[in-house]
């Protein structure tokens, strides 16, 4: 199974755990992502995303998106959608 790099973390939204990004490739429901940076390494299934506060189903590359997440990330950190 490979991975490709879809953007990078633009925000982090501590409070509702929700990373803000802007997509560089197409991102679905039920895709499975990675997060690596730092000392923060995890891969999860996408439950949640939105664009401009409405939840969406799937996004295209440009689109800046809201996705839930379960563990936290920074500003900066690589997201990469596993293949």
């Amino acid at each position: 199974m490979g991975e490709k790099e879809i953007g990078k973390v633009s925000d982090y939204f501590e409070h509702v755990q929700v990373i803000a990004m802007t997509l560089s490739a197409p991102l679905k429901i039920g895709d499975t992502i990675q997060i690596k940076g730092g000392e923060v390494d995890f891969e999860q299934k996408i439950e949640s995303m939105q664009i401009d506060r409405k939840p969406v189903t799937s996004a295209k590359k440009g689109d800046t998106v809201g996705i839930k997440i379960s563990e936290k990330a920074r500003k900066g950190y690589k997201v990469y959608k596993k293949e």
